[in-house]
This record gives structure tokens, sequence and C-alpha cells, in this order.
């Protein structure tokens, strides 16, 4: 893919439900059905509790943290992916799925109940700018005490190392923004970083790169 192939600014309708109704309706699955990398490194070790997983898409890291013994509300912008999250994971796994309440939400217009879970984790919203300080601040806000966050996001490497992803440099939160959201007087950042993994896109492999940070909130 080219950058010839992208706007020069996201489209509006990539922040609107319509959007990725339409996305997650194809019958083919979009990715590779098994929980994200960073997820299941940060999280295995966390005594399980109460969990926020945000833009849950098809449905495989609600799936991971309820495997795990985590009571998960997983929510996405997406009925249709909600729907289909559900059914695969109610097929796949009937023990987790009643570990799991779907939840359709505009994460960009709402804001989690504070202090209500043991693990707020996210993995590659996508947000402007101007949403992100709010929306991950909102999801900090979420963690009990003691409790853990969890924030993945695509390094913007990726567009200098040639990943073929949209150019829109501002998508990318760098790890100093990531730091912010967790001062020391009342988070201790256990990880925040940019850890490589590899990827295909199109029959070809690349090394990507993720931005992570696992903070745990000071009890």
């Amino acid at each position: 893919m080219t950058d010839e192939q992208f706007p020069d600014t996201p489209p509006p309708e990539m922040f609107r439900a319509e959007y990725w109704d339409e996305r997650f309706s194809a019958p083919e699955r979009i990715w590779s059905g098994n929980p994200n990398a960073a997820l299941v490194a940060e999280a295995a070790d966390l005594a399980p509790g109460r969990a926020l997983e945000v833009g849950s898409g098809e449905g495989d890291d609600a799936r991971w943290l309820a495997e795990q013994g985590w009571e998960v509300t997983a929510t996405d912008i997406s009925a249709v992916a909600l729907e289909k999250a559900a059914a695969r994971v109610a097929e796949k796994s009937p023990e987790a799925a009643a570990r799991i309440t779907w939840r359709r939400t505009d994460i960009s217009g709402w804001e989690p109940p504070a202090g209500a879970y043991d693990l707020v984790a996210s993995h590659y919203l996508p947000l402007r700018p101007e949403q992100r300080t709010g929306v991950f601040s909102g999801l900090a806000a979420a963690v009990a005490p003691g409790g853990t966050l969890l924030l993945v996001a695509h390094a913007l490497r990726d567009l200098a190392d040639g990943v073929p992803r949209p150019p829109w440099p501002e998508m990318f939160p760098g790890l100093e923004e990531m730091a912010a959201l967790v001062p020391g007087d009342r988070w201790e950042t256990v990880t925040l970083e940019e850890r490589p993994r590899p990827a295909v896109y199109g029959g070809t492999e690349y090394t990507i790169h993720d931005v992570i940070l696992r903070a745990r909130r000071r009890a």
C-alpha cells in the first residue's frame, strides 16, 4: 500500500460508527483471531479482577482476558463488531463468554466510571490528537487503586521504516505523551517502551514497533 492511496488527513468518517460497521460486516476476519501480543505479555502475570477493554473489535482480547478469569466489559463503537465478537466467543469459549459484557460505546463521548476496574486496556485506538488526551485520561481515571492501565499504540517510527500505514503522524502517540498520563506520585510505571515484533502485510514481512505503557495505580 502506498501513501497515494491515503488522503492527506484522516477522513472524518473513520471516527464514526458507520465506517466500522461497514468494515466489520465483511464475512472474513480482519485480524488473526489471536489476542494482541502486548496484552498477553503485560497482563499474564496480573491477578484477575474487573477489566475494561476498549476498542474490542473482533473480541479476541476480551476472550483471552475472560479465559484468564477476568470479568470483562468489552466496548466498541461498532454494533456489528460487538455482535460478531459475542457470537464467536460464545462458540469458541462458552465459559469465557459468560464473563464478558459487550457494550456499544463511542469512547470519545463516554467517560467510564472512575476507579471501577482492576485493568483498563486498549490497543491501537484511532484517535485524533485533540481526542487522545481526554480519552486516555478518562481511561486512566477508571483504574482502581492498585490496578493496571495498559495502552498500546503503533509507533511513529513505522512510517520511516516503510511499514504500510496511513501517513498521518499526528495519529501516533509517543512515549512522552504516554508518560504524561501516569505521573509518578500516583502511578508506578512498569513498562514504557517501543517494542519490536514481526508482522506481515500484503505478503511482506516487516518489523513493526508498538508503543506500550503499562502502569500500576498507587494504592
